[in-house]
């Protein structure tokens, strides 16, 4: 069965944590679907994980499109988010149109980053009936390195009043990046709609990794990572395996040529 925001808001009502996966592709997308994921992401991670792009920030609009239009084709059941990528959500109109280009692509919601700023922008995208996702604390299109966000009195008091100014503004969810466990916890408690946590701990109401993370394809662990996998070591033996075999000609045999 297809998955909505209404049922994702029905997990946090009713306590069951949301799956969510980043992912950019085909193949991928499938697997993740027929796995019972909640949701995709479509991430401008693309941009660094897939693309060989020095930055998130060198992610277009062309980028995001084929990469949605992709994961769409694989996707029955998931609910479909993708990001607005850097400089796609300046104004509310081209916001508007951006937005309106990934849902015709299949996404079913859009993610814009920015914390309090973003308001008047989500609530045009919600008054034109796209769903938004927010994104707090860390935004890669914003900030030049990773880094916990609300540690100090301030600054969380400032993350909290912006989650719920998001929310006041028509978003339906809220991406949580590396923020404190507590942060997270009160933020989640605090608005009405989903959160979902990256680096931010286990009260989210839901969390989300990068697969390239999560299935060891990143040469760099980070802290908030757990490998499920480590596939680089696995394709890296498959390859090996496969160069010996063509040069030894064991490669290909009787069994897979025609006479």
């Amino acid at each position: 069965m297809k998955m909505t925001i209404d049922r994702i808001t029905q997990k946090k009502s009713a306590g069951i944590p949301i799956t969510m996966v980043t992912a950019y592709d085909f193949p991928t997308a499938q697997v993740l679907d027929e796995a019972g994921i909640d949701s995709i992401l479509v991430g401008d991670s693309v941009g660094t994980n897939h693309l060989g792009y020095a930055s998130e920030r060198e992610v277009t609009m062309d980028d995001m499109a084929r990469h949605t239009s992709a994961v769409n084709r694989a996707v029955r059941d998931a609910f479909v988010v993708a990001d607005l990528p850097y400089g796609g959500a300046d104004n509310a109109e081209k916001a508007l149109a951006n937005a309106q280009r990934l849902i015709d692509c299949g996404a079913d919601c859009v993610k814009i980053e920015g914390w309090g700023e973003k308001a008047d922008i989500i609530r045009h995208l919600a008054e034109n009936d796209i769903v938004v996702c927010a994104h707090i604390g860390y935004n890669p299109q914003l900030h030049d390195k990773p880094q916990i966000f609300g540690k100090d009195a301030g600054q969380a008091a400032e993350l909290i009043s912006g989650a719920q100014t998001l929310c006041d503004a028509g978003a339906k969810l809220i991406v949580l990046e590396m923020l404190p466990n507590g942060l997270s916890r009160k933020i989640s408690a605090a608005v009405p709609v989903p959160t979902i946590g990256i680096g931010s701990g286990n009260a989210c109401d839901g969390q989300v990794l990068v697969v390239n993370d999560m299935l060891g394809l990143s040469k760099k662990l980070f802290k908030h990572v757990y490998r499920f996998a480590n596939q680089r070591e696995k394709m890296f033996e498959a390859f090996k395996d496969y160069i010996d075999a063509v040069k030894s000609r064991e490669f290909p045999g009787d069994d897979h040529s025609w006479k």
